[in-house]
């Protein structure tokens, strides 16, 4: 998310002094998704190449058809678009921009300080430093249109309802590619199984049979367990903590609208943060 300035220091009468609020990117890689994936698959190689025998875990045949097959299964339940759109919100699961909801809170409490002072006024001079946050450029554009405050919370609520489905539905890609995997890596040994049977009068055909058996239920675990899953939990948590974000602006921008007073919105988003997140702005 946008880098919320730092908190102004508090005046004698305990009120914070109203700080001129900056809006920057903050994008940067996701340690801590780079560090499990990392961690996992270094281990999982450490005990192969231990082992002595790391050719003998690469099998073009098994790996068509545990990632050839889960593909088009998954593909089969969503449309293309969405397993594409998938594919793009994994990306930014890697590279994604900071969105913690105390610097939001912080943030929005600055602008509405500014409004407070000057109005409609304070808005149009911050806004254009806002357009790398969407959702809060949209929200504060219709507070300076004029829009009432009632009529903007709902129409900002729809949009933020709308995105947090849509962001749903990119988990929801993953957890069915999480499914199928496993179940393709046992048809793949199912087909080794078969192809080792039907040809015991050969012994040289068993080994290559064996390596397609077993190694696709281990490609199918190792997608599912250490890849699928882990980046659907990811995103599933994206997804709400920016609906939160996203809720924390769309109350923002109705109480500027309202020309509310800033220490009663830092009330109204303490009781949708967590006692960890809460602002102490006004405390």
């Amino acid at each position: 998310m946008a880098k919320i300035a730092s908190q102004a220091p508090a005046t004698r009468t305990g009120r914070p002094n109203a700080a001129k609020p900056s809006l920057s990117d903050s994008r940067g890689l996701d340690i801590a998704t780079v560090l499990g994936l990392t961690a996992a698959f270094g281990l999982v190689a450490l005990a192969i190449v231990t082992g002595g025998t790391p050719n003998s875990f690469v099998d073009p045949a098994a790996l068509m058809i545990v990632i050839g097959g889960t593909f088009g299964v998954t593909m089969m339940g969503f449309s293309l678009g969405e397993i594409l759109t998938a594919q793009r919100v994994v990306l930014k699961a890697l590279f994604r921009t900071q969105r913690a909801p105390r610097r939001a809170a912080n943030y929005a409490l600055q602008v509405a300080e500014a409004a407070r002072g000057k109005g409609v006024l304070a808005i149009e001079q911050i806004l254009p430093r806002m357009r790398s946050e969407k959702f809060l450029f949209k929200a504060l554009s219709l507070v300076v249109d004029g829009v009432p405050a009632d009529e903007l919370y709902k129409v900002m609520e729809r949009e933020r309802q709308a995105t947090y489905v849509r962001h749903k539905a990119s988990s929801a890609v993953l957890r069915r590619s999480a499914e199928v995997a496993p179940s393709m890596g046992l048809i793949g040994t199912l087909v080794g199984l078969v192809q080792m049977l039907g040809r015991l009068e050969d012994p040289s055909t068993i080994g290559p049979a064996m390596a397609v058996a077993l190694l696709t239920t281990f490609y199918g675990a190792i997608l599912a367990t250490m890849v699928f899953s882990p980046l659907a939990n990811k995103l599933e948590r994206n997804a709400a903590e920016e609906s939160l974000v996203n809720h924390i602006f769309t109350i923002t921008a109705a109480a500027v609208a309202r020309q509310d007073n800033p220490r009663k919105l830092e009330m109204n988003l303490n009781t949708i943060l967590s006692p960890s997140d809460r602002s102490t702005r006004y405390n």
